[in-house]
């Protein structure tokens, strides 16, 4: 027979803490305490695997179930010295959820269950406290109603607000016992009105209706949501845990509470929590009473009397001698709950505490200085994800903010400024000192200089993987994206929210972490990196295998990701260089031009722009590695669109109307993703790659000539489908590298390697790599050539389609292993088998993504590259995912 029930309490236990994904979180944890001998309610748990049963056949149970509940039943009674259903001496139990991976709040509890008209009675004679008993039975109506029969919580409280009034009693406690006997009299007569059945008096039916709320509430709109936040899979199921019920509410005596044995926000060593007198675990959480210190220190001075130190010294000094003893056991903070019944401590509950990034970080490191943890497990203790918490300005938590609506938390941080719908207003007012945040229908690459000049920036479309998005968080931007409730008017320069107009110029904060959008400014509060963030980034570097470079094209955001660690830079966008005012113009000439020799004239003038931002980025990563990508999107991305855009160019170069609109239909693409871009525009127009080239090598050499360490440049070419195309262009770029070198005398390292991002690429890397240094693999793209849909497609239709869910994660956030980690595994993999020294890495959004680098580590890649403000993530991530390599072999 198949074991569905294990059983807790009186010092042993049938499961212990490794049983996790078997008895929850929950079930583990009080197996354990019992074990270890601490003052546990004794109970028992039904399975996680009897939650799995329950879905697959359709909300029934095993048949051996119900028997098993029922000798665990028997045997809780016996060791407390009550039945369950008896008039005389009722045993009342706690009914609570459990999953695996802890989800505070999401599921439902039910508490003093067992309560009739009878063992009510029971009840007030054996406590010898009828006021109690009856307060008990109410709690009991109240929860069970609104968490097994499915009524409104208010309705309950409606009752009890207008007894109180009728009566002119203040607050709940002043109610005697006949008054709850009044009360609960109307809560059974609503409870029977609204079913048309009378509240369930038979115990044995209200534990199954709890067992099957619990179960029924695994599948319950807010903790599918938390699943999916969280990655939880719903695979796991949850637990229910059965425990005999003690009271904090039977007198001054008694009481209940939650504690830390750090504090959750600092991580600092000292106990964090609260308690309440005479009073039940629901009291502390809602609110309707004011809870107390547990310490002295807590309270001050002026308020020590109300802190359990002083007020209950005895159990308080038990209690901290348990709270050291569970730190010490699990070796991390303990969040516990605990309840004071008549003077004898119960521990009801012990969990690793959900903490603050900056605390993990603080209590990771202290415990190895404690000699609790070594390096390895404290890397491990922080969640790589959370630094962004520690890297971003955040809303200061006790300010007022008046909320104007939502969208996606596109890139982290916060930030104020006026409003202003295009990049060279953005511009022009951060020019005259204004800090602005642009808000746009949605952003291109044209308006990069606006996007760089603002505090921040709002879209009313677009995904967590839209232009704006990726293009924000590399630049250390805060981003909202996709504010559908947010309604553009370019015409007179207003955004409507929630009511309310926003003309240009006011005052709006975005807080890209949450995705909220406040009128008017909100202060912040500036990141710190603390000694500890140091000391575990330099662990991190010690342990890990992998490199971590950067995106980065401007001074900036390369000085941004030295300070953040990087080790050189995985992708420079040379297509970025280009939207400056001055230098767009120029390549429009370009692109008019109607022969060779109009382009080549243009792009001289580009030349010395060029040249000077590529030895910019040389100083800045001396001796680190540089790639950059040559020209890759499509030349009409560089031309005006609209009529008064084009009016405005002719007018600045001096070309006809008539010539531009020409030039922007023969150019035009129907799906640019896949046209004339890449190497095909390198083959069909060498000369840019030439200028290219040359404006690399001779930065090089004037960096070099300066003295500085030698950066080797590392040449990329993009969208290679073909060996043939790798071939065709390593010869046009070789030819200028070298004519650089002689011309200049200088003995200099270059590297020639490729952008594999198109699925054939990866399938033929042993044909490739005859003519690559390295490859970089462009994880952006290989995902959408892979998927065929673009990133906002993706995260419309991907995540549900038609009511159903397709996949559970955004495949342009997190690799797909079985899709575009497969063809970068396999891309390695043959690359290496023709070239075993090839250098391999990845430059997409993946770079900076923690499941990403797992699988990266697995692949074998040297490095991956990611924007600035993710480099502390990748560092963390990639020792992480070493440590785990390292354990699984």
């Amino acid at each position: 027979m198949q074991k569905w029930v294990y059983r807790f309490g009186g010092g042993v236990a049938d499961g212990d803490a490794t049983m996790r994904n078997l008895l929850g979180g929950k079930g583990a944890n009080l197996a354990e305490m019992s074990k270890l001998g601490l003052p546990v309610p004794p109970g028992f748990t039904v399975t996680t695997e009897v939650c799995t049963a329950f879905y697959s056949n359709n909300h029934t149970y095993p048949d051996e179930l119900a028997q098993q509940v029922n000798d665990a039943l028997d045997l809780v009674g016996q060791s407390t010295g009550k039945a369950f259903g008896d008039a005389k001496k009722p045993l009342l139990v706690s009914v609570r959820s459990g999953a695996r991976a802890s989800m505070p709040g999401m599921m439902d509890t039910v508490l003093n269950l067992g309560l009739n008209k009878d063992t009510v009675e029971g009840l007030a004679q054996l406590s010898n406290d009828e006021r109690f008993a009856y307060d008990s039975y109410r709690r009991f109506i109240q929860m069970y109603s609104n968490v097994v029969l499915g009524l409104d919580h208010d309705r309950f409280e409606e009752i009890i607000d207008d007894y109180k009034d009728a009566h002119e009693l203040t607050v709940d406690t002043d109610l005697t016992a006949d008054d709850w006997k009044a009360v609960i009299e109307q809560f059974l007569s609503m409870v029977e009105e609204e079913l048309g059945k009378p509240f369930p008096e038979d115990v044995y039916e209200q534990l199954w209706g709890a067992i099957n709320a619990v179960f029924s509430s695994w599948m319950n709109q807010r903790a599918i949501v938390y699943r999916r936040l969280h990655d939880i899979p719903e695979a796991w199921g949850t637990a229910v845990t059965v425990q005999a019920m003690v009271f904090g509410n039977m007198g001054e005596d008694s009481a209940t509470g939650v504690t830390f044995t750090r504090d959750p926000s600092t991580g600092e060593k000292r106990l964090y929590g609260e308690f309440l007198v005479n009073a039940q675990g629901e009291d502390v959480v809602a609110g309707i009473r004011t809870p107390q210190p547990l310490t002295v220190a807590a309270a001050g001075e002026n308020d020590a009397h109300m802190s359990m130190e002083r007020c209950m010294p005895d159990v308080f000094n038990e209690l901290v001698a348990v709270f050291d003893r569970l730190e010490a056991h699990y070796r991390d903070m303990q969040d516990i709950e605990f309840t004071v019944e008549q003077g004898k401590l119960y521990i009801l509950q012990t969990r690793s505490g959900k903490r603050t990034t900056k605390a993990a970080v603080r209590i990771a490191t202290e415990m190895v200085t404690e000699g609790v943890l070594d390096k390895k497990e404290a890397l491990l203790r922080v969640d790589p994800q959370g630094l962004d918490q520690l890297l971003h300005p955040m809303l200061d938590p006790n300010a007022p903010r008046k909320v104007l609506g939502t969208g996606l938390p596109a890139s982290p941080g916060a930030a104020s400024g006026h409003v202003v719908f295009t990049a060279d207003e953005a511009e022009a007012k951060r020019a005259q000192g204004d800090r602005v945040i642009l808000v746009r229908i949605e952003t291109s690459p044209e308006d990069i200089h606006g996007m760089h000049a603002a505090e921040g920036i709002l879209t009313t479309r677009g995904g967590m993987t839209s232009h704006a998005a990726v293009v924000a968080r590399g630049m250390g931007r805060p981003c909202v994206s996709g504010a559908g409730s947010v309604s553009i008017d370019m015409q007179k320069r207003t955004m409507t929210a929630s009511g309310h107009v926003v003309h240009e110029g006011d005052i709006i904060t975005i807080d890209g972490s949450t995705g909220s959008i406040m009128l008017g400014e909100v202060p912040t509060i500036k990141p710190e990196m603390t000694e500890d963030f140091s000391k575990l980034m330099q662990w991190a570097d010690e342990t890990r295998r992998m490199r971590v470079r950067t995106n980065a094209e401007t001074l900036q955001d390369a000085k941004t990701a030295r300070e953040f660690g990087a080790e050189g830079i995985g992708l420079c966008r040379t297509e970025h260089m280009f939207f400056d005012e001055e230098r767009i113009m120029v390549v429009r000439e370009m692109i008019l031009a109607e022969h060779e020799e109009g382009r080549r004239y243009a792009l001289e003038k580009l030349l010395p722009y060029q040249r000077e931002d590529f030895a910019d980025l040389f100083r800045i990563m001396a001796g680190l590695p540089v790639t950059i990508r040559l020209l890759d999107p499509p030349l009409h991305e560089f031309l005006p669109h609209t009529e008064q855009e084009i009016q405005a160019v002719s007018r600045a170069i001096g070309v006809p109307e008539s010539v531009l609109q020409r030039r922007v239909q023969e150019l035009h693409e129907f799906n640019p993703m896949l046209g004339h871009r890449g190497c095909r525009l390198g083959i069909t127009y060498p000369e840019i790659y030439e200028m290219q080239t040359r404006a690399i090598m001779e930065a090089a050499c004037d960096v070099y000539s300066e003295g500085m360490d030698t950066t080797i440049p590392e040449i990329m070419i993009p969208l290679i489908g073909y060996g043939k195309e790798l071939e065709m262009l390593r010869e046009v770029v070789t030819s200028v590298a070298e004519e650089v070198l002689r011309e200049r005398q200088v003995p200099m390292q270059y590297l020639i390697g490729t952008m594999i991002e198109l699925p054939r690429a990866a399938l033929t890397a042993n044909e490739v790599a005859r003519h690559a240094d390295f490859f970089s693999f462009g994880t952006n793209d290989l995902t959408q050539t892979t998927l065929g849909i673009s990133r906002d497609d993706a995260s419309k239709f991907l995540g549900e389609y038609q009511g159903k869910k397709i996949i559970e994660r955004d495949p342009f956030v997190t690799m797909d292993p079985e899709g575009v980690g497969r063809l970068v595994e396999m891309g390695t993999s043959l690359g290496r088998s023709t070239k075993q020294e090839l250098k391999t890495g990845i430059c997409g959004e993946h770079g900076g993504d923690p499941s990403s680098i797992h699988l990266c580590e697995g692949f074998g890649l040297d490095y991956v590259s990611c924007s600035p403000f993710r480099v502390p993530i990748a560092r963390l991530a990639a020792a992480q995912a070493y440590i785990q390599a390292q354990e699984n072999m």
